[in-house]
């Protein structure tokens, strides 16, 4: 779409230059700014041009750069970028990027456009980064105006469907990812009403190295609900569980009931196959 209201356009080179001027917004792929009119929205600065490392191996876990593309990561997370890290032998969940990834409605061309951290910061209900970051303790870096740095977990980002804690000027600039985390086994089920469409329920659940057990809500809720149980639960407590998360909401996607319930199912397969699988 011709965003008319745009008259100026700034490639960051430092954080000096994202302090923002009136009615400038960021900028990275731009999948979502570049469909729809922004009415009061004269500028974009552009984020890729801080040229942030896409994928790190740090003595911590992963760290993915926010302007990393979908399509990027998932390619790393299948040994299919020679020119990244391979990804470490023992992280049997590095499979759940492609999982999330292909939760996401859209096409290559948008996988190869939108990224990582502009999913996250839209912080719709069905962000499949979101799910990926939510399921696997992912904790987002953010960059604040005045210079410092803020940390927090990414399921904690998201306030609503569409809402989320930036404030102005803030910016997302990296998602962490724990090796305890990317060591566990996790398992990821998703439905949306059509063949094609959004997806209505995203459900996961990890079992990590000592037990515990992870069980996360996307899409079915308006913002990610994480549950956690010291081992795998049984049937019917993980059932109580997941049936009396508030949150669930409907629109043209799905009912509210309709979300609960495929949740409630998807979470009983999921630790079904945990279960055999520990």
């Amino acid at each position: 779409m011709d965003i008319t209201t745009i008259t100026s356009f700034r490639p960051a080179r430092s954080r000096s230059d994202l302090r923002l001027n009136e009615g400038e917004v960021f900028i990275a792929g731009g999948t979502w700014l570049m469909s729809e009119p922004l009415p009061g929205t004269t500028g974009f600065v552009d984020l890729t041009t801080l040229d942030w490392p896409e994928i790190e191996l740090t003595d911590d876990g992963l760290r993915v750069g926010a302007t990393c593309t979908i399509a990027r990561f998932l390619a790393w997370s299948e040994g299919r970028a020679a020119d990244l890290p391979p990804v470490p032998a023992e992280w049997a969940a590095a499979h759940l990027v492609a999982d999330a990834a292909h939760a996401l409605l859209a096409s290559f061309k948008i996988w190869n456009t939108a990224t990582v951290g502009g999913n996250v910061c839209r912080s719709f209900a069905a962000g499949a980064m979101i799910s990926l970051g939510a399921a696997l303790d992912a904790t987002a870096v953010i960059w604040t105006p005045d210079g410092g740095e803020r940390r927090m977990p990414v399921a904690e980002v998201p306030t609503g469907n569409g809402t989320n804690v930036l404030a102005p000027g803030e910016v997302l600039r990296a998602l962490e990812f724990p090796a305890s985390a990317l060591r566990s086994t996790v398992r990821l089920r998703k439905i949306a009403l059509a063949e094609l469409g959004r997806s209505g329920a995203v459900v996961t659940g990890r079992v990590d190295e000592d037990g515990a057990s992870v069980f996360t809500l996307t899409a079915a809720t308006a913002a990610p609900t994480v549950l956690r149980f010291a081992a795998l639960p049984d049937a019917a407590t993980l059932a109580a569980s997941v049936g009396s998360v508030s949150g669930y909401y409907t629109d043209p996607l799905g009912s509210a009931d309709w979300r609960r319930g495929v949740s409630i199912e998807f979470a009983e397969r999921i630790r079904a196959e945990l279960e055999e699988a520990v």
